[in-house]
């Protein structure tokens, strides 16, 4: 079976200040999800499965509508709402919470990608062929990993998950920074105590392209547990999948394989970015990368 791909598209954008997941930014008014998509579908993926939340269903359904219906597969799973568990919580409980979204609909395996971020297509190939040669091998996982350099906006900080790999190119340790940015020719970001901090501009970082089996479902669900035990009454703490992923790492209970992404990533933090990307995915249309439109 062709493995599936799991979009996360129930984010609030908060720094944006509205959904990145509908903008257009492509030369005919393609969002990044189109582009995603065509790439799966390319690369080999059978089935899309997008998570949303309660209130943007209908409407992301309507938008979506049958774009890809005719091409693939497609399913959708609501993310359950924070307040279910704390009343006073605004916001999601994160990515890692996401993925518990798509339990039922999971028999095989499947890559997670952000519905607001550019990968590339070498990316979905290189996600599929894992995906394809690792069959149902358990605790077997990778990460598509990106250069920081390559990964920031020139119109504030960013939140990445920064990748500890050995020399054998095996994840050992992610950890979630949450401002990073550009300060001059550094890259900088502050530590617990406050101090500034620099980091090496071709040190890879997570984008949240993982390659999962169906058993890493189990781990999210328990791992979600431990978490609300500290984390129920919280108003801003998120379930994110490096939190996860690193303990089970460090404990030597999975193994992560880095896929170092030879591609171009892009994506829209700001509402500053969108120019950027729009540029950009112009020039891959112009390089006849992409056609135009996407879907002859």
């Amino acid at each position: 079976m062709k493995p599936v791909l799991v979009i996360l598209a129930a984010g609030i954008g908060s720094r944006y200040g509205g959904l990145k997941q509908m903008v257009p930014v492509g030369p005919l008014d393609e969002t990044i999800i189109d582009y995603s998509v065509f790439d799966a579908i390319k690369a080999g993926f059978g089935k899309l499965v997008f998570v949303v939340r309660d209130e943007m269903y209908e409407s992301f359904i309507a938008f979506i509508g049958n774009k890809y219906s005719h091409k693939i597969e497609i399913e959708f799973a609501v993310q359950e709402e924070s307040s279910v568990i704390n009343p006073n919580r605004g916001k999601p409980w994160g990515t890692g919470h996401a993925v518990l979204s798509v339990s039922e609909l999971i028999d095989r395996p499947f890559a997670v990608i952000n519905a607001d971020d550019f990968y590339g297509r070498e990316a979905f190939e290189q996600a599929e062929l894992f995906l394809t040669s690792k069959k149902q091998e358990m605790g077997a996982y990778a990460l598509v990993g990106y250069q920081l350099g390559m990964t920031l906006s020139d119109h504030g900080s960013v939140s990445r998950g920064h990748c500890e790999v050995n020399e054998n190119g095996y994840l050992t340790g992610i950890i979630e920074i949450g401002e990073i940015w550009e300060e001059g020719k550094l890259i900088i970001y502050k530590n617990g105590q406050n101090s500034k901090m620099e980091l090496v501009p071709n040190s890879l970082v997570s984008m949240n392209f993982w390659c999962f089996m169906p058993d890493v479902i189990s781990h999210f669900r328990s791992e979600f547990r431990y978490f609300l035990e500290e984390h129920a009454n919280s108003a801003s703490e998120e379930f994110l999948i490096p939190y996860m992923i690193n303990k089970l790492v460090t404990a030597g209970q999975i193994t992560v394989k880095i896929l170092e992404a030879p591609g171009q990533w892009f994506g829209i933090t700001y509402k500053e970015d969108k120019p950027d990307v729009e540029n950009a995915l112009r020039e891959l249309v112009e390089s006849n990368i992409y056609p135009s439109p996407l879907w002859k």
